[in-house]
């Protein structure tokens, strides 16, 4: 079942229309790190965007993430024709871990996201330093790449 889906995505995305622009709409897709999970963006204009995931993560305390981030891209810092930007932005996460206490803390994202012309999709790397702050303080990182097709 889950490999017929994935084949589906598949062809949606190679065959669907290739007019789309990327800096605006609502994506969805999937991100690959820690942890692991379906990561979306809502473009508020061509240079801000909110950015949230759900995810978990199977280290030997395995949690459920949330997070939501507010994006600032920064473009053309690259010298290349393609469409790479640099994203930074401040968000919050909740993480749910089995058998412990619920942690609820402050994230900043900073990232590189890659836009190919004419195509529906950005794929994107990013790391996030947490800090955690309810119930105790604690440091911890986020990171992952992912790719994300948009619905425009």
């Amino acid at each position: 079942m889950h490999n017929n889906l994935a084949k589906i995505a598949l062809v949606i995305i190679i065959f669907s229309s290739f007019s789309f622009a990327q800096s605006k709409g609502f994506g969805l897709g999937m991100i690959l790190g820690e942890p692991i999970g379906v990561s979306g963006k809502y473009w508020t204009s061509s240079s801000t965007a909110f950015d949230f995931g759900i995810g978990y993560s199977f280290e030997n305390n395995s949690y459920l993430n949330l997070h939501a981030d507010y994006l600032f891209h920064s473009k053309n810092i690259f010298d290349t024709s393609e469409d790479i930007s640099l994203y930074y932005g401040p968000g919050a996460r909740l993480r749910f871990v089995e058998n412990a206490t619920t942690r609820l803390g402050f994230r900043f994202d900073v990232g590189l996201v890659w836009i190919p012309r004419n195509t529906p999709i950005d794929v994107f790397i990013e790391i996030a330093p947490l800090l955690d702050i309810i119930p105790e303080t604690d440091f911890s990182m986020n990171g992952g790449i992912g790719v994300r097709y948009f619905f425009n």
